[in-house]
């Protein structure tokens, strides 16, 4: 079907779909839950013969996109009219759906990222097209499928299986109200900038290079088994990985050997496999990429603490350096399984070291004193500051980055305000 056709149908359906009472939609969420929930299996191997994500991963991702459906199946409804106190007999703010909502999807999680930006835009009275990424067109297929199982009506979500070039041209069509991007910096600019010169809201979640600190009063053993799978789970490449280690200098000599122990659990192996813990990287010119950045760095002054051993197109035996400030790795997100490890000798050099980066997406702070971490939580540029815990989305809870790493909420009943019009009605 021609695009031009697909966006018609997204309209004209739109034009009914918004409409239609808020808990009627819940219902044909919760029966969308329940899809995703039976054939996780099924989707999880089409995402793993897409981008080499390990088969367990893969299944996880499928059952937590139901987790999240279920939250919004059971959300307050936010979007009912507010009424103001004024002097005027009627005063309310209504929330207006904009309509056609573009999404532009990446490859590492192929169900988790759609249904993410779908599911809340659409709940709130749009419809949606996605454009999903060259190698996932089989993941967008399959969502839109699971969408009419579910019961939704044609055109509330469609697949636009179209290539980067094409994306202008949808996006500037006057059918399309708003667009979302969850990709690279230069692909955000890109997104935002027509979307600007056309007048569209626009919310992007992009890269980061997320820090990871550990202060000499921490639990080192959870953090270090944390750490590990935040660099590491999907073959390290997610824009909230923990990417950069910054270690309280009076602990380092105690740390760092349980953390490289836990680092050298993740073995790459077939990833159809459940057992499986790390597969190769999606494409072998992301692998080629994260290699390139690994020799920079080093040229830089960088320390090879594990060397990064490529062992085939997509595979590598994961690698950590040690980074001084100054570098221009820092600079860059490293999309892959390599991780750097800084020192900082107090508090206050382990936040100038978190927030001297482009990027501000989520940060993670390992300590057991409360003012310790109220004083990270006042002072670190990011959109999430975990405590004690790796950065995790959560259906309940605002995602969204500061800084490059974007602007804009996904998750949370706060989502569900990101593409609607906000009407004031007032009259005596």
């Amino acid at each position: 079907m021609k695009i031009e056709n697909k966006l018609n149908i997204a309209h004209k359906t739109f034009t009914t779909w918004k409409s239609v009472p808020f808990k009627e939609k819940q219902k044909l969420l919760k029966k969308l839950a329940k899809v995703l929930d039976a054939d996780a299996e099924k989707f999880g191997k089409i995402i793993t013969k897409e981008m080499n994500k390990p088969i367990s991963q893969s299944i996880a991702e499928v059952k937590k996109c139901a987790l999240m459906v279920r939250y919004y199946a059971d959300a307050d409804n936010i979007l009912k009219p507010e009424k103001i106190k004024t002097e005027f007999r009627v005063s309310e703010i209504h929330y207006v759906p904009k309509g056609v909502i573009l999404g532009v999807m990446p490859w590492n999680f192929p169900f988790w990222q759609v249904i993410r930006f779908a599911v809340p835009a659409i709940l709130a009275g749009n419809t949606v097209v996605v454009k999903h990424a060259s190698i996932c067109f089989g993941s967008g297929n399959a969502i839109e499928k699971i969408f009419l199982e579910a019961g939704f009506p044609k055109g509330v979500f469609q697949n636009l299986e179209i290539g980067h070039d094409e994306v202008k041209k949808v996006l500037e069509n006057p059918i399309i109200g708003g667009v979302s991007l969850t990709g690279s910096e230069k692909a955000g600019r890109e997104v935002a900038s027509i979307a600007g010169k056309n007048i569209k809201k626009s919310l992007l979640e992009l890269g980061g290079s997320d820090a990871f600190i550990v202060l000499d009063d921490a639990d080192f053993a959870a953090a270090a088994e944390s750490g590990a799978k935040s660099r590491l789970l999907n073959c390290g490449q997610a824009c909230n990985a923990a990417k950069r280690f910054i270690i309280q200098k009076n602990v380092e000599k105690e740390f760092l050997p349980v953390f490289i122990k836990e680092y050298q659990k993740f073995v790459a192996g077939d990833p159809m496999k459940k057992k499986t813990n790390m597969a190769g990287m999606a494409r072998p010119d992301l692998a080629d990429e994260l290699e390139n950045q690994y020799d920079k760095a080093l040229k830089n002054g960088a320390e090879i603490i594990l060397p990064l051993v490529r062992l085939s197109d997509t595979e590598f035996e994961p690698g950590l350096i040690r980074v001084k400030s100054g570098n221009p790795i820092l600079q860059e997100e490293l999309f892959g399984p390599l991780g750097m490890v800084m020192i900082a000798k107090d508090d206050q050099q382990a936040v100038k070291l978190a927030n001297d980066i482009p990027f501000g997406l989520s940060d993670s702070v390992w300590t057991k004193d409360k003012k310790r971490q109220q004083f990270y939580i006042d002072h670190l540029e990011s959109g999430t500051v975990s405590i004690n815990k790796a950065t995790s989305s959560d259906p309940r809870l605002p995602f969204g980055g500061a800084k490059s790493s974007g602007y804009g909420t996904e998750l949370s009943t706060v989502a569900l305000k990101e593409f609607v019009n906000v009407r004031t009605v007032v009259g005596k």
